[in-house]
């Protein structure tokens, strides 16, 4: 799906409510002209220049039916069956609508949705203003997380009951996180207050944004339609040095979601904000009072976040993997991204093999970054990481490594140059990668020009969040058979976008596909590690395959290029060995044990409103991850945590010295204690071992 829908936060009522009964009238707002030609010029472009070839017909008109009202109403708690089956009478007509410029049905379903919402939020905002309504938090009931696959309500009546469940869940996931009941109640009031505001204060280029973003949201996840005040924002976060934390947010249902992070960035630079996080408070300063954001528009939570450099902000996130009402609170200062802070960084790690000690050269590169005005300007020496990165690699070899590792986690990608001019260090002359456009003609000029300047033992490192740029390199060395990449799936992000104008706002549309020059598409699928080793982010959460309608991984002929080593002999030993070893590292088995739990978490279809239940789950979820802290420390022969509180504090106590450290200090590579990277240098040794090794055999056989 293209992000979970919602993760369902819930009620119960104790009294039924006439929704109708409450609901004042709401004003009928119709489609402009000018929306009615944007509709076709959108329909018109989305033909003649999307990457994707679809029929403009009634299979994508049951299809934009099915996906507006998803937007809509995404967990199937405001329509009832009888509004879509009333809905389904528009079913094949959709592509008719749009081509002649006839928005009118789209409109009159949103304004049923308008109604819907209102009468609901005002019956919601009685019901918590009621003292006779009590919530009973001992009843062993419990809520789907996800209803978007579930019926739609029959009745008012079993909307209520759906809804009842709602705020219920809404009440005591702020009693888990602390609030009395009345204070949980004051919050949720002011969450609706704010939603009902919102629906009310919508205007036609809201409701238009929404109808023509469901239908270019057919297409690939990446083609969106821009209001001209969205435009607007995006012209202007264009142009400013956006000052803020530095991560990219999306809106998830009724929270705000992290996407990434800016490499270099504030956030990143603190450490603990993490993508697939849910931000529902926001506060100013260290003494400014949490603001709850849940429900508000992801512009309106953008603008509370960003501020001016050297302030603070204070962020209250949910983890992903966390019960709903497990917060965190995250205290980052706001700065301005600076090349210099996503420099690529270089470390030596020493390792044993048991003969000696072996020096291994670690670059890290967070993004691919360029000064482009240095550029243009012809510069010599500007600063771009393939610049960086030779002037590291050259001092790598002086200091005579026997191999190098490209740690390329995180690396959300940036400049496609960048990938080309840094694959241009390892491999000789050669294509890089291949681009195809809708009409199918394909771009080969990104290449190699030059000789490698290393062509020494070499390992890519990467995790999920490696993307686009990152893929692009990590294709070309698997490709050349120039290196083993090392780590978990990649993101998959392989297509490419050009704004648009339109006859009003803009049309973000993905207009070509990158290819690996083995002819596989690095989309959706991403690079496929030659050793894998897990990462602690959900796949199904986080990646290109997490998106509803993303194109999918396909293949077109190959280009022909060198093959510089022979891996696939060496890959089944060097497998073994890489098993072998993980079983026994301590810190290792500790990452896969948190992975464990991770996808058990990922399994729940359910979460109770019993509060004692809920009590116990999150211990249990404590005293499992304190058990495997413990498993971890005994086999280290370090002391271990004998009650949860001295665990709890253990925690808090790393997390206040993680905060306090110097950024200098947060940004340099961990060659002690990062297990991943340890064992990626135990990996690389044993590719040097057993390349030695082959080399031997074949000299004698010779």
């Amino acid at each position: 799906m293209m992000i979970k829908k919602q993760a369902m936060v819930s009620w119960v009522i104790g009294l039924t409510l006439s929704v109708a009964a409450v609901a004042k009238p709401v004003d009928r707002i119709s489609a402009t002209k000018s929306q009615s030609d944007t509709i076709r010029d959108i329909l018109s472009k989305l033909q003649s220049r999307h990457y994707r070839e679809m029929r403009i017909d009634d299979t994508l008109s049951a299809n934009y039916l099915d996906n507006y009202l998803d937007t809509l109403d995404p967990s199937r708690m405001f329509f009832y069956d009888k509004d879509i089956k009333s809905f389904k009478q528009h079913e094949a007509k959709f592509d008719d609508y749009f081509k002649t410029g006839n928005l009118q049905p789209a409109f009159e379903i949103y304004h049923l949705y308008r109604q819907r919402i209102v009468s609901r939020l005002e019956s919601v905002l009685e019901l918590l203003k009621d003292p006779t309504v009590k919530f009973d938090f001992t009843k062993d009931e419990e809520v789907l997380l996800e209803r978007d696959e579930e019926a739609w309500p029959s009745s008012l009546a079993s909307a209520d009951k759906l809804w009842h469940k709602r705020v219920k869940l809404s009440l005591l996931n702020l009693k888990m996180s602390g609030k009395t009941v009345e204070e949980a109640k004051d919050i949720v009031t002011k969450r609706y207050k704010r939603q009902l505001k919102r629906v009310e204060q919508e205007d036609t280029a809201d409701i238009f944004e929404t109808i023509a973003n469901s239908l270019t949201l057919l297409y690939d996840p990446h083609t969106n339609y821009w209001s001209p005040r969205t435009s607007e924002n995006f012209n202007i976060n264009m142009r400013l040095s956006l000052e803020g934390i530095g991560a990219v947010l999306q809106s998830e249902d009724e929270y705000t979601k992290v996407v990434r992070l800016v490499a270099g960035g504030p956030a990143d630079k603190q450490g603990q904000l993490k993508p697939s996080d849910r931000i529902s408070g926001v506060a100013q300063g260290d003494d400014g009072e949490v603001v709850d954001v849940v429900g508000w528009r992801l512009e309106e939570v953008v603008d509370l976040i960003r501020g001016p450099k050297n302030t603070v902000v204070k962020l209250q996130v949910t983890r992903a993997d966390a019960k709903p009402g497990d917060n965190k609170i995250i205290r980052i200062n706001r700065g301005r991204v600076k090349l210099e802070d996503q420099a690529a960084q270089k470390e030596i790690l020493e390792l044993s093999d048991g003969k000696g000690i072996h020096k291994l050269g670690i670059i890290n590169l967070p993004t691919f970054y360029v000064d482009f005005d240095a550029q243009r300007q012809r510069k010599i020496n500007y600063k771009s990481s393939s610049n960086d990165v030779a002037k590291l690699v050259r001092e790598l070899m002086k200091e005579n490594v026997d191999g190098i590792i490209l740690d390329l986690r995180n690396n959300g990608g940036g400049s496609l140059q960048e990938a080309v001019n840094l694959t241009d260090l390892f491999i000789d002359q050669g294509p890089v990668v291949q681009i195809r456009n809708p009409d199918d003609r394909i771009n080969r000029h990104n290449r190699s020009r030059f000789k490698a300047l290393y062509d020494g033992p070499l390992i890519v490192l990467v995790n999920r969040l490696s993307a686009s740029a990152s893929e692009i390199f990590a294709g070309a060395i698997q490709d050349y058979n120039r290196g083993l990449i090392v780590g978990a799936q990649t993101f998959g992000k392989g297509t490419v976008q050009s704004v648009n104008p339109l006859i009003e706002g803009g049309l973000k549309i993905t207009e070509s596909k990158f290819y690996r020059v083995s002819g596989d598409s690095t989309q959706h699928r991403g690079v496929i590690p030659d050793i894998s080793i897990p990462f602690l982010i959900d796949p199904e959460e986080v990646g290109e395959s997490a998106y509803d309608n993303a194109l999918p991984w396909d293949q077109i002929h190959p280009v022909p290029h060198s093959d510089y080593f022979n891996f696939s002999s060496l890959l089944p030993m060097m497998k073994s060995l890489h098993k072998e070893r993980a079983n026994k590292d301590p810190d290792f088995t500790y990452l896969l044990d948190q992975v464990k739990i991770m996808e058990k978490n990922r399994e729940r279809k359910t979460i109770s409103l019993n509060e004692k239940q809920r009590v116990k789950e999150k211990e249990d979820l404590e005293l499992e991850a304190m058990r495997i802290e413990n498993k971890r420390r005994l086999a280290k022969n370090l002391e271990v945590f004998k009650t949860i509180e001295a665990y709890r504090e253990s925690e808090k106590e790393e997390e206040e010295k993680e905060e306090s450290a110097p950024v200098s200090e947060r940004n340099k590579i961990d060659v002690d204690g990062d297990a991943i990277l340890i064992e990626t240098g135990s990996i690389l040794l044993d590719m040097i071992r057993l390349q030695s090794k082959t080399d031997q055999q074949t000299a004698s056989v010779r």
